[in-house]
């Protein structure tokens, strides 16, 4: 059940049994208005990382589900009443009618962010958060979500529409322009990505993209590849990038974009 989708290895142990009391604790709260559990992120497209990625689920709900189970549950899956093994814990809670349904909007009932280096976060408002993270963790789990409670993902998780994941693209390149909050590694990786699914319309994990990427656009393998070198570190020792060539590189990932969506108009 915790085996990633390309290869054999288990996730780290102490990973396996957090997603486990993770799962056994959203069962407790939710009862049977729980529908699925699944882990998203670099946990389902085979790339988690110890030290360096988070630990990212979604949890999908009956709209039965009381409104005060959801303090509940972030009450209880907050580190360091869970504590999480991971640099942090990014989870979402969807409605199941909502999700159903193709869309741009962020959706959720309940964003968790939580962890040693994340700070503590619940929100129940999804009118205060950019939508476009959601669009693609959508977009993500319904092509790969791994189910660890419930129904698969792709029995509850709807496809947003092309033209709402691209604009989530254009709107993710943008924040990962400006860099305030983020690691220029994690920037440059985001953009390789977002390149390789204009190019084929699916998700790759974040390395993976990056090695197409410097194989294939030779003006830009030294940036991808000092990226995917500072990538191996934990996030505290990660290796600064020359800032201008991560601005170049994620100017040329937005004309990919952009040039996505005028093909497909």
């Amino acid at each position: 059940m915790h085996r990633t989708p390309e290869g054999p290895a288990p996730l780290p142990a102490d990973v396996r049994a957090y997603l486990d009391e993770l799962v056994r604790r959203t069962r407790t709260v939710c009862g049977p208005h729980l529908v699925s559990v699944l882990t998203v992120g670099s946990i389902a497209l085979g790339d988690y990382r110890h030290g360096r990625s988070d630990i990212d689920v979604m949890v999908v709900v009956a709209p039965t589900l009381p409104g005060a189970a959801l303090a509940g549950l972030a009450g209880v899956l907050a580190h360091p009443a869970l504590p999480c093994p991971a640099t942090g814990l990014e989870l979402v809670v969807h409605d199941r009618d909502a999700v159903g349904r193709p869309s741009g909007g962020a959706g959720y009932l309940l964003d968790l962010n939580t962890g040693p280096l994340l700070p503590n976060r619940a929100s129940f408002d999804p009118a205060r958060s950019p939508a476009f993270w959601y669009v693609l963790d959508r977009s993500i789990a319904r092509q790969a979500g791994r189910p660890l409670f419930g129904a698969p993902a792709e029995q509850v998780i709807a496809a947003p529409a092309d033209a709402d994941v691209l604009a989530a693209l254009r709107a993710s390149v943008r924040e990962h322009t400006d860099g305030e909050g983020h690691l220029a590694d994690n920037r440059v990786l985001n953009g390789c990505r977002s390149a390789v699914f204009c190019r084929t319309g699916r998700w790759t994990a974040k390395r993976a993209a990056a090695r197409e990427i410097a194989a294939s656009e030779a003006g830009f393998r030294p940036v991808v590849e000092a990226a995917l070198a500072s990538f191996e570190r934990p996030r505290g020792t990660a290796v600064p990038l020359p800032p201008a060539d991560v601005r170049a590189f994620l100017d040329w990932v937005r004309e990919r974009v952009d040039a996505t969506g005028s093909l497909r108009h």
